[in-house]
C-alpha cells in the first residue's frame, strides 16, 4: 500500500470558470520571449530587430553565464525589442512565419554531461530552475534532489492528467532525461485522487511519492520540504510537467518543439477551455472574443501567484494557465454586511458560507476588489493555518521586512519561494505585499552569498 503526505494545513479556493476538456488549436501572429520571467537574470541581447530566426535560434544570454541561452519558440522575423525604464529588456517579439522551422541540434548520447550540452544549445535549459532563489539552475551545479510535480492545486488549475493524454511518449522521455540529470534522484509528485493517469502513476526512473490535502500540496515547495528539506549550502532543482514535455519531445524526435497546452479559464471568459499553441504566445490571441466584456482582470498564471497582462502582452514562461476574473471596481451592493453571504467566499467565518463542508461548497465568482487598503500589519495566529511548512511564517515576513539577514536564515528563509506565501497574502486582513515582501528578502539573501 502506497504511503500518502498529508497536507492538512492550506485552503482550496474554488472559483467559477473551470477549463472545459476541448482544445481548441491557435497559431498567433506574435510570440515573445521575455527577460522579467526569469529571476536574477542579467540578459545579454543576441539578435536585433529585422532579423530572422527558426525555432532554437537563440535571443539573448544571461550575462554571468553565457552558456545559457533563451531561444526562440517560433520561426519568422524579430520586429520588436520592448524596453522599459532605463533601457530594461522587457520582451523579443517574433512575428510567426506559421513554418515553425527548427533549427538543427544533435540529440547526443543519453549522459549527464551530453544532455547538459544539448539543453544548453536548445534554449531548453532555463526549464530547469533551482531551490533556493528560485532562478534558473546553474549547469556545473550537483543538485541535492531534483523534483517535478505532476498536479496543480491552485485554483482554475489546469488537468495535468489531461495534458498527459496528449504527450504521453515526451513526458516518459522527458523524465528519463531528468533522472540522468539528476543522478537518478528524480522524485516525481502526484495526488493521491486528482492523479489517475497510469503515464504518471507508472512512470520509470522516478521515486513516486503521493500527496492528499488542499492547496498548496500540489507547490513544489510544500512537496521538497516534506520530502527533502534544504538547508543552507543545499540545492534542489525542479521542472514543471509542460517542461518535461518539451524537453522529452526533443530527446524523443530530435525535433524542438516548443507546443504548450494551456488552461484559457475563469469566470470572465465566455468559454473557459484549452488551447494548443507554441510558448510565449499572445494574450489576445489566447483571449480573441472570448471576454465577456472589456472590465476584466487577465492574469498570466494563476490568480494567487500570475502577473496581471494587457491584451498585448504575452504568457509567460513558466506559466501554464492564464486566469480571467471581473475587475473589482464596480459597486457592490448597499450594506452588503447585513445579508447572509451564503454565496460569499470567507476563510475568517464573517459568512455562513464558511461552514459548509468544503467537499459541498459552491464555486465562487469573485472578483479582484481587496475590501480595503493596506493597514497596520498586525495579523497574528492566521497564516499558520494555510502555511503547511513547520515555518513561523510571520516571524520570518517580518524578518524580510527589517532586512535581518541571520534571522532570516534561522527561521529557513532557504526552503521558501513567493509562491508559497499566496495563501497567507490572500487572507491577510492587512491587506500587504506578503510574495513581494518575501521575493525582496530572498533577493538580498541571493546578493550577499554570491
Amino acid at each position: 500500500m502506497e504511503q500518502v503526505i498529508k497536507i492538512r494545513r492550506g485552503l482550496d479556493i474554488k472559483l467559477k470558470g473551470k477549463a472545459e476538456c476541448a482544445v481548441s488549436c491557435i497559431e498567433p501572429d506574435l510570440f515573445a520571449i521575455q527577460p522579467t520571467d526569469f529571476m536574477g537574470l542579467t540578459p545579454r541581447l543576441i539578435v536585433n530587430e529585422g532579423d530572422t530566426v527558426k525555432v532554437g535560434s537563440p535571443l539573448f544570454c544571461d550575462k554571468r553565464d553565457e552558456r545559457i541561452r533563451f531561444t526562440a519558440p517560433a520561426s519568422g522575423t524579430v520586429t520588436e525589442i520592448r524596453r522599459g525604464a532605463k533601457r530594461l529588456l522587457q520582451a523579443v517579439v517574433i512575428r510567426s512565419d506559421q513554418q515553425f522551422e527548427p533549427q538543427e541540434f544533435e540529440v547526443g548520447q543519453m549522459d549527464k554531461a551530453s544532455l547538459t550540452q544539448s539543453l544548453l544549445e536548445t534554449g531548453l535549459w532555463p526549464m530547469i530552475r533551482q531551490r533556493p532563489y528560485s532562478t534558473v539552475a546553474r549547469p556545473d551545479d550537483t543538485p541535492k534532489a531534483f523534483f517535478v510535480s505532476a498536479f496543480d492545486t491552485s485554483p482554475l488549475a489546469p488537468d495535468m492528467d489531461f495534458l498527459t493524454e496528449h504527450f504521453p511518449e515526451s513526458l516518459q522521455k522527458g523524465l528519463e532525461v531528468l533522472s540522468i540529470l539528476s543522478n537518478n534522484k528524480l522524485h516525481l509528485c502526484i495526488h493521491a485522487e486528482k492523479t489517475k493517469s497510469e503515464v504518471l502513476r507508472k512512470a520509470k526512473n522516478v521515486v513516486l511519492h503521493t500527496f492528499s490535502g488542499p492547496h498548496p500540496s500540489g507547490n513544489v515547495g510544500t512537496q521538497i520540504n516534506k520530502i527533502c528539506p534544504i538547508n543552507k549550502g543545499d540545492t534542489v532543482w525542479y521542472c514543471g510537467l509542460p517542461e518535461v514535455v518539451n524537453i522529452g519531445h526533443f530527446f524523443r524526435t530530435g525535433r524542438l518543439d516548443f507546443s504548450r497546452l494551456y488552461a484559457v479559464a475563469g469566470s470572465g471568459l465566455l468559454h473557459p477551455h484549452y488551447c494548443k499553441t507554441k510558448l510565449g504566445a499572445s494574450i489576445a490571441a489566447l483571449t480573441d472574443n472570448n471576454l465577456k466584456d472589456s472590465r476584466q482582470r487577465i492574469v498570466s498564471g494563476n490568480v494567487l501567484t500570475g502577473k496581471a497582462v494587457t491584451e498585448n502582452e504575452f504568457i509567460g514562461f513558466y506559466h501554464n494557465m492564464l486566469s480571467v476574473i471581473p475587475e473589482g471596481d464596480q459597486r457592490h451592493e448597499m450594506l452588503g454586511w447585513i445579508w447572509p453571504g451564503f454565496k460569499k467566499f470567507s476563510v475568517s467565518h464573517t459568512f455562513p458560507s464558511a461552514f459548509i463542508p468544503n467537499t459541498l461548497q459552491p464555486t465562487f465568482d469573485l472578483d479582484t476588489n481587496m475590501h480595503g487598503e493596506e493597514r497596520a500589519y498586525v495579523m497574528t495566529g492566521e497564516f499558520e493555518k494555510v502555511f503547511p511548512f513547520d515555518i513561523l511564517p510571520l516571524q520570518l515576513i517580518k524578518a524580510c521586512i527589517v532586512g535581518d539577514i541571520e534571522l532570516m536564515e534561522n527561521l529557513g528563509i532557504y526552503e521558501v519561494d513567493p509562491e508559497d506565501f499566496a495563501l497567507c497574502e490572500f487572507i491577510d486582513t492587512s491587506k500587504t505585499d506578503i510574495q513581494g515582501i518575501v521575493r525582496k528578502g530572498l533577493e538580498m539573501l541571493g546578493k550577499e552569498n554570491q
